[in-house]
């Protein structure tokens, strides 16, 4: 049993197959009795990510559907939600400056790193590696679902 904050890129991988898509699987599986957490954001950055495959090759628009299906109904019972305040977009704004990071990804570190104060032993999973390398720069350990095919 462990802690981990999901970024979006990981949870795209919980419904979309792609490398680590089965390790992403098998940390959320409700046996494995883990907690999940993610940022408030992060419904619509995957939301996004399903919509803009939707009818691309190997991914048809019932696909989409399912998974953004899916993904909604684990958003409602699988997922502890970091709450998007204005310090913490302040904490994402200086993140973002110091590590040079994206504004969507500056907020899911920061969103990270708060729930840290509450959970101290929390692993970041993201397959992003600006991100993963800010947030190891913080002291946040990071787990990269792209090295676990």
């Amino acid at each position: 049993m462990a802690d981990y904050f999901l970024g979006t890129s990981a949870i795209v991988k919980r419904h979309v197959h792609e490398t680590g898509t089965a390790w992403v699987r098998s940390l959320a599986a409700s046996a494995s009795g883990n907690f999940l957490y993610l940022a408030r954001i992060t419904e619509v950055e995957v939301t996004a990510a399903i919509a803009r495959r939707r009818g691309q090759p190997g991914f048809d628009v019932a696909q989409a559907n399912v998974a953004l299906g899916l993904f909604r109904q684990d958003l409602a019972q699988d997922y502890r939600i970091a709450e998007i305040t204005v310090p913490l977009l302040q904490r994402a704004a200086d993140l973002a400056d110091r590590h040079a990071l994206r504004g969507y990804d500056a907020v899911q570190l920061a969103a990270a790193l708060q729930v840290r104060l509450q959970v101290p032993q929390l692993i970041l999973v993201s397959g992003d590696g600006d991100l993963n390398f800010a947030a190891a720069a913080e002291g946040l350990p990071v787990e990269n679902p792209n090295a676990h095919p």
